[in-house]
């Protein structure tokens, strides 16, 4: 019985030949082979995680690591090959609330199980077996590694979670939408929101317009001060304004918010912000095109978006002012400004953007669309992917300072995907007013006219060849139109916001423009001069 005893034990007893085995029993092996067995199974447990347990730990946890360690790979590669197939599709997979939440949960149980494997790597590397000076350089070099493989899985389930929260935060749950004669439209509309206020009247309204196909752009802007505006049909304002909304020189289209708020909202049983539904379909009305969603920003959200991004670049055709407290409310004169934006290459902030996009003093409203155009374009192009990695948590914060939006969650990859093809595409812009229509056209509008305009600006390019100049496209930037408002049928010139322009800095008889000058000019209560040195501040192009 003895016999067969030791024969049991010697069995269970690993080779002789095993036992000089430095990795898996480095118990008096020499001090360089100790250390390069060291950073050996550190390197092994960041690339294969689980490889270093097979070869030298528990090979149980080991082999069950590496399986988990395979279907991570599997999933990835995966998860690449649909980007390629279909970014859509992967973008929506990972926005959906519930398969966010799973994914979530399994980055952050990977990104635990991981840091447990180093632990468990440590203690095969045996650290009282090295010598001091290795011993520091390999659990400094072990904890380094755990930081770039665990805690960057942390932190990738930490910033999914934050994009699900502002995704559940920012967009409806409603069915997707279908693109309308090929495009999406969105309703810009910007605002001052608060708790005090309902029905907010927009500042800025702008229809974003892409191709569901290509990403190709058009950006569309209504003056705030736009009368007699048509709703669509079907819509319920109809009833209530059969010919437009004409009561008069009160009836602008940024103050429909506000009166169906407080006055109409019974007309849209289930709408989470009838006013702005409304706004939308005297949009859709007014251009003849079917508005399928909007997003109402709130001003200081937009600014802190900005700052968010780090900042964006333009060229500014003329000095815009930061407006005082108004002390003239009929005629809209204001105190002292508080600063300037200069002409020419700026880099902006926040609060200097969302300035330069709501200023009028000194200008007319038209100025300041064609700087908000700006703005949205200058933001457009500088949303790219290296800025939203760098700066994901805070853009994302700061997108859900967006008060209101009726896009739905489930349609987000399209969309990413049609924001990543329009970038780098040039932008067509019109304005219902100048430079592509007439001063006065807001107050009585040719809604033909501007049916005409939105359908040359949005239509398939003519064929190569076509001699037909009626149906020419406008240029990147269309062209002026006529004093009565008719499209213009000479070639398109240069709209003030085209980036062939010289930002006006010196006087007419040379002398640099100053904060001092034009601050002197105010305070002598010159008004005129500022208007005639800022007059071209309504030019701008991206940087």
């Amino acid at each position: 019985m003895s016999k067969g005893f030791a024969a049991a034990q010697e069995k269970s007893q690993p080779p002789r030949s095993a036992l000089t085995d430095p990795v898996r029993y480095p118990s008096g092996a020499a001090s360089p082979v100790l250390a390069k067995r060291a950073f050996l199974l550190i390197l092994m447990t960041l690339l294969v995680p689980g490889s270093a347990q097979t070869v030298a730990g528990n090979r149980r946890l080991g082999r069950f690591a590496l399986r988990v360690t395979l279907t991570a790979w599997v999933l990835v590669i995966a998860a690449l090959v649909l980007l390629v197939v279909s970014r859509p599709t992967l973008i929506n997979f990972i926005a959906n609330p519930a398969t966010s939440l799973v994914l979530v949960i399994v980055l952050a149980l990977l990104a635990l199980g991981w840091a447990a494997l180093f632990l468990n790597t440590l203690r095969l590397v045996r650290p009282v077996l090295l010598e001091t000076g290795t011993r520091t350089a390999v659990v400094a070099t072990l904890v380094l590694a755990m930081l770039l493989s665990s805690g960057s899985l942390g932190y990738a389930a930490y910033l999914l979670n934050v994009g699900r929260d502002a995704i559940g935060t920012i967009f409806a749950d409603g069915p997707a939408m279908e693109p309308s004669e090929g495009r999406y439209n969105f309703l810009m509309m910007g605002g001052d929101a608060g708790a005090d206020r309902t029905g907010r009247r927009p500042d800025s309204l702008s229809v974003i317009s892409v191709d569901a196909k290509t990403g190709k752009a058009a950006i569309i802007s209504i003056p705030r001060n736009l009368q007699n505006a048509q709703f669509s049909e079907g819509s319920p304002m109809r009833k209530i304004y059969p010919d437009g909304y004409d009561c008069g020189n009160e009836c602008l289209i940024n103050a429909i918010n506000t009166e169906v708020t407080n006055k109409y909202k019974d007309l849209y049983p289930g709408v989470q912000d009838p006013g702005a539904q409304a706004t939308l379909e005297a949009v859709s009305g007014t251009l003849g095109i079917k508005v399928q969603a909007y997003v109402l920003v709130d001003m200081d959200g937009f600014a802190k978006l900005i700052d968010a991004m780090g900042g964006i670049r333009i060229k500014a055709g003329g000095w815009v002012p930061i407006s005082g407290p108004t002390i003239d409310e009929a005629n809209g004169i204001h105190g002292m400004p508080l600063g300037w934006i200069p002409a020419g290459d700026n880099k902006l902030d926040g609060y200097h953007a969302l300035w330069y996009g709501r200023s009028r003093e000194f200008v007319d409203d038209y100025a300041r669309i064609a700087r908000q155009q700006c703005v949205q374009q200058a933001m457009l192009k500088q949303m790219d992917p290296a800025t939203l990695l760098a700066k994901f948590e805070g853009i994302v914060k700061a997108g859900t300072k967006v008060v209101d939006s009726n896009i739905s969650a489930s349609q987000l990859g399209s969309f990413v995907d049609l924001a990543m093809k329009s970038k780098g595409q040039p932008v067509s812009r019109l304005t219902i007013g100048p430079p592509d229509f007439d001063a006065s056209f807001s107050t009585v509008p040719d809604f033909n006219k501007i049916h005409q305009a939105v359908d040359k600006l949005l239509g398939p390019a003519p064929a190569a060849g076509a001699a037909d100049d009626s149906i020419r496209q406008p240029a990147l930037v269309p062209g002026p139109l006529s004093a009565a408002g008719a499209l213009s049928a000479t070639e398109p010139s240069p709209s003030p916001s085209s980036s062939d322009f010289t930002p006006v800095t010196t006087t007419p008889e040379g002398e640099p423009i100053t904060e001092k000058m034009l601050n002197d000019f105010k305070r002598n209560g010159d008004e005129q001069s500022i208007r005639n040195l800022v007059a071209t501040n309504g030019q701008c192009a991206p940087l």
